[in-house]
């Protein structure tokens, strides 16, 4: 139904920023809608919605919101019987990290930064924006974000949500302005991952792991002979998240490691390769519904919550974190990889684009929201207070950074310089 429902027709309007190659994955013949929800704009707009809709069912019905959520699904074994916002969290979150995989490995492999100088730009930009926003937090919170794992929580940038601010507020930008947030934010949430999979690895079972890992391989190598049947790849994939999550490690860790081996370059006589395939009939889906219903799940915090987050000293670290530290981490490095010589700005981008760019780092939201869960694990008031940090360090980056990028786009509109 769901298929059939993305193959229905109406005319879509791909942005003209997005690089040719990209474009030309995008707007190929699938259903109009698919291609609605490719758009970054789409996303952005999803995500504002469901967490409208998250604060005013929490607020307004917070009985049956909590119930919901917290009802337990699925058998005992294997440690599957979890509540429903574990599944959209651990389970379908995996599709979205599976698709951030295969984009950041074709980004690198065959697309805008493949070789060390096109990438060092936003490692260094993305290593700078890990590290900054954890000094901040630990700071700003005097050590207490330290507890649980909490100065994990502003390392990420919400891919979906930093991508639609750009989409509406800075369409006339360079493309390389486009090319060097998505590196950046992908190359974040990488690390984020990692950082699950180590603070949040409880009680790891090894031969679990194993299997799981070994699971993911053969579904890598089934994808490298071109052995792509869903009666084959469905069950492999299924198998490998259920091992990995039965092994302690956080389920999510699946996806990235799924879409990392997913083969990126076309075989001879191939139009395109395994990865684009997967990524071009699996983004929508992600972009569509799966992140906008982790949102709806995640972002339900009452109200009465943001008075009492404003005086802890974890929720003012992770604020400070995102907000402040971000923009002097991404920044930061960024100019130290150009200082040094390592790298050089994208063709048409200058350091006034740059500024936005590091801005935007500051909307942690998904990876954020879903750190602040793991790190706040048993302590309801901890989470409200991480999770409202979020929520309002996210807002206001959007708000910041589309302010800047419409004085962007007036200036080079004014100079005659035009569009990316």
């Amino acid at each position: 139904m769901l298929r059939r429902l993305l193959d229905q027709e109406f005319p879509v309007r791909v942005p003209s920023f997005i690089s040719p190659r990209r474009r030309r994955v995008e707007t190929r013949p699938t259903g109009a809608l698919a291609d609605f929800l490719r758009q970054e704009t789409t996303g952005g707009r999803l995500l504002l919605m469901a967490t409208a809709a998250a604060l005013a069912w929490a607020n307004l019905a917070p009985g049956a919101y909590e119930q919901l959520w917290g009802a337990e699904l699925g058998p005992d074994r294997l440690h599957l019987r979890l509540p429903v916002a574990a599944w959209v969290s651990d389970g379908l979150l995996a599709v979205f990290f599976f698709v951030a995989g295969v984009e950041v490995k074709r980004e690198l492999t065959v697309g805008e930064l493949a070789g060390w100088r096109a990438a060092a730009l936003p490692l260094f930009a993305a290593g700078g924006g890990m590290v900054a926003p954890v000094l901040v937090a630990l700071a700003v919170s005097r050590g207490q974000a330290a507890e649980g794992g909490a100065w994990a929580i502003p390392v990420a940038t919400d891919i979906a949500f930093a991508l639609g601010v750009l989409a509406l507020a800075g369409s006339a930008l360079p493309s390389g302005v486009r090319v060097m947030l998505l590196s950046m934010a992908v190359i974040d949430d990488l690390g984020a991952i990692a950082l699950i999979a180590v603070l949040f690895t409880h009680g790891l079972n090894l031969w679990w792991l194993a299997a799981g890992l070994a699971l993911c391989g053969i579904h890598g190598l089934a994808q490298r002979h071109r052995l792509g049947s869903p009666w084959l790849i469905i069950p492999l994939v299924v198998a490998a998240w259920v091992c990995i999550h039965a092994s302690g490690v956080h389920a999510t860790v699946a996806g990235i490691v799924l879409g990392l081996l997913t083969p990126v370059r076309a075989a001879r006589g191939e139009k395109e390769s395994p990865a684009e395939r997967l990524e071009h009939r699996l983004h929508p889906i992600s972009a569509g519904v799966i992140v906008p219903l982790f949102a709806l799940a995640a972002a339900g915090v009452p109200l009465n919550a943001i008075g009492e987050s404003v005086g802890d000293a974890v929720a003012q670290g992770v604020f400070a974190g995102l907000l402040a530290g971000k923009v002097l981490g991404v920044f930061g490095g960024a100019w130290l990889a150009v200082r040094l010589r390592l790298a050089t700005l994208p063709e048409g981008v200058v350091w006034a684009d740059v500024l936005p760019i590091a801005v935007l780092g500051g909307v942690g939201y998904t990876v954020s929201l879903l750190i602040s869960r793991l790190a706040t694990a048993g302590d309801p008031a901890a989470a409200e207070a991480a999770s409202t940090a979020v929520l309002a360090a996210s807002l206001a980056a959007s708000l910041i950074a589309i302010v800047l990028l419409r004085m962007r786009t007036h200036r080079r509109a004014a100079a005659g310089v035009p569009a990316g």
